[in-house]
């Protein structure tokens, strides 16, 4: 079970993560009022939250506030929540095909769903110590202990088995828009998968009466029938709806099922998955970002659990809703449907359709559309297009080294990465601010993340030696400086994955105060609680064979949104950002910071 750390581990932690971002009078302040509240109201409620966790041993205290706080937001889900991680290419260049890739990854999403809802899905575990328990006969044995103390014959062998209660709303699933607070809807029942193109919805099954899969070739047939279909798109695309404010949403969402569309949003609602079919090549890097991260919202469905995205040169990726899981399931899914797409493809090049009667099997969506609904589409598509307008995309990739060359140097490479950015952002605005790193809790039971805080007093030290006073320091002691972020940095990462951040600690303390109707705590009213949490620098990492490249939105407005990836020999990454901030020259700062952060590890000198 995800534990509940001790208040006071909390409140230091907390005032840890404050030293940096405050002036001297500030953080008087503040450690006075984070002690008050640790002897006072804040120990109440610790007290009254682990109770109630002990009362609620089926899941975790983070659960219930945290499906709350994604539900309960009003702002629009793409590019404030939804994130995306884009495919590499099939290896083989005749496989990219947009039809042949489109039938192969839903055939291979229809395999996982059936895997996992069979019971025969192989559990995602952390291996600590790969040689021992990565190996067939662990598996075999481990198959035949009771699963009631099976986790502890893993632990044993240093494997950590993962929570996995948040795949099952990978499929059959939907966030629906209700008037202050949305509700997940999943319908294990339905059988059809929603296909997007041109902005028009079409159906069809993907699983018999028997609850088998169709043929991979009649599905190739039905997807080769979509993408022949000229109908004109739509002059009011529905998809722009699911791009609305959420309350804005809701109530079009009513005046469409009074309006005689029930049947039809139904399928929406209720279909497998999303798979959104694009009509253009891509470009570059950028514009697969903007693609994935957001597209024409005519094409998407957003508040489905997630969109397979595929355009016509075969670029695909996945667009997903946040709030019923995070990145651990969705990299799960996308990993194996890329290894079965492209190690045992189901149709080739060569592969002929079935003949079928597809305009019989596929049913085009037709949505009776008021004068206030088509007001609703077109003031949602000007709002859009102008968010959309405003948000700049790049991307960096550091040539020069990468995890191989750091592990020999003996640093973390996440933590080189955010000391970058640490550096980087100091080398621009000339100050720390609040940063986030996402780390994954689903070590315990219903865990889902705590944040990481990279900015620290060593990060602090670090930069301005860098960035500022480079003259009045050896490269030995540059080196020491890198050496004590790294440790660190590794300190906090351990501490978040083991559940003892403090943010979630304090998100959960707040939530409770405010469900029993208390007035909110001074502690919660101080401005540099506030500034903690308006993350300016908000990142999130990951690194797998099937990904080419992930990314979402800033999470606020004057923020970088910063998805990285450290890989054997070179670190990507890819920065969103508002007009507020520059993220081109975020970009170039981080270049230059990994750049002397790698020259001094190497012991040479830094060019100026």
């Amino acid at each position: 079970r995800l534990p509940v750390p001790k208040l006071e581990d909390t409140i230091t932690r907390y005032l840890n993560a404050q030293k940096p971002l405050l002036n001297d009078d500030q953080f008087r302040k503040t450690e006075e009022l984070a002690h008050a509240f640790e002897k006072g109201i804040g120990r109440e409620l610790h007290e009254q939250l682990v109770a109630q966790d002990n009362q609620n041993k089926h899941t975790s205290y983070i659960t219930g506030p945290w499906f709350d706080m994604y539900l309960k937001a009003r702002e629009p889900v793409v590019l404030n929540f939804n994130a995306f991680m884009s495919f590499n290419p099939d290896p083989k260049p005749e496989y990219n095909d947009q039809l042949i890739r489109a039938t192969n990854m839903t055939v291979s999403a229809i395999r996982f769903m059936k895997t996992f809802r069979a019971g025969y899905l192989e559990p995602e575990v952390f291996h600590l110590n790969p040689e021992k328990s990565d190996t067939e006969i662990f598996k075999k044995i481990i198959r035949f202990v009771p699963s009631s103390v099976s986790w502890f014959g893993a632990y044993m062998v240093n494997a950590y088995p993962l929570d996995m209660s948040q795949y099952f709303r990978l499929f059959n699933s939907t966030r629906l828009p209700k008037l202050n607070k949305d509700e997940l809807y999943t319908d294990e029942k339905a059988k059809h998968l929603l296909v997007l193109r041109n902005g028009n919805f079409y159906v069809f099954d993907v699983i018999d009466r028997d609850g088998n899969m169709l043929k991979p070739s009649e599905i190739q047939a039905h997807l080769k029938y979509i993408l022949s279909d000229n109908s004109p798109a739509p002059a009011f695309p529905l998809g722009y709806l699911s791009s609305e404010n959420r309350d804005t949403w809701a109530l079009l969402r009513k005046n469409l099922l009074e309006n005689g569309n029930e049947e039809a949003l139904q399928k929406v609602d209720s279909a497998m998955f999303c798979l959104s079919l694009d009509d253009f090549p891509i470009k570059d890097f950028v514009h697969v970002s903007h693609t994935m991260l957001h597209g024409d919202a005519a094409n998407r469905w957003y508040d489905k659990s997630f969109n397979l995205i595929i355009t016509k040169d075969g670029t695909a990726g996945i667009n997903f809703e946040h709030s019923w899981g995070d990145g651990v399931a969705v990299l799960r899914f996308q990993n194996e449907v890329f290894k079965d797409s492209t190690k045992t493809p189901a149709i080739s090049p060569q592969s002929q359709p079935a003949s079928v009667d597809s305009s019989r099997a596929v049913q085009k969506l037709d949505f009776k559309l008021n004068d206030a609904l088509k007001a609703g589409i077109t003031k949602a598509k000007q709002r859009f297009d102008a968010t959309v307008e405003s948000l700049s995309l790049n991307l960096i990739r550091f040539q020069e080294g990468g995890k191989e060359l750091l592990k020999q140097k003996k640093v973390s490479p996440d933590a080189v990465a955010q000391l970058a950015f640490q550096m980087a952002f100091l080398r621009q605005y000339d100050q720390t601010v609040a940063t986030y790193e996402s780390c994954s809790t689903a070590a315990f039971k219903h865990g889902r993340t705590e944040t990481i805080r990279p900015a620290s007093v060593h990060t602090k030290k670090c930069s301005e030696a860098f960035v500022k006073e480079l003259s009045k320091h050896s490269p030995e002691e540059l080196q020491k400086l890198i050496v004590e972020c790294s440790k660190y940095h590794g300190r906090l990462t351990k501490e978040a994955a083991m559940g003892q951040g403090f943010d979630r600690h304090l998100f959960s303390l707040r939530y409770l105060a405010l469900s029993k109707e208390l007035p909110l705590p001074d502690f919660y009213q101080d401005q540099a609680y506030a500034r903690l949490n308006h993350n300016i620098i908000s990142t999130s990492t990951l690194v797998s064979p099937a990904v080419q490249l992930g990314g979402f939105g800033p999470v606020v407005a004057d923020g970088f949104g910063v998805g990285y990836q450290v890989h054997d020999d070179w670190i990507g990454c890819n920065v969103s950002s508002y007009p507020a901030r520059n993220g081109k020259e975020f970009l170039q700062c981080i270049h230059k910071s990994l750049e002397d952060i790698f020259n001094i590890l190497k012991g040479k000198k830094i060019g100026s």
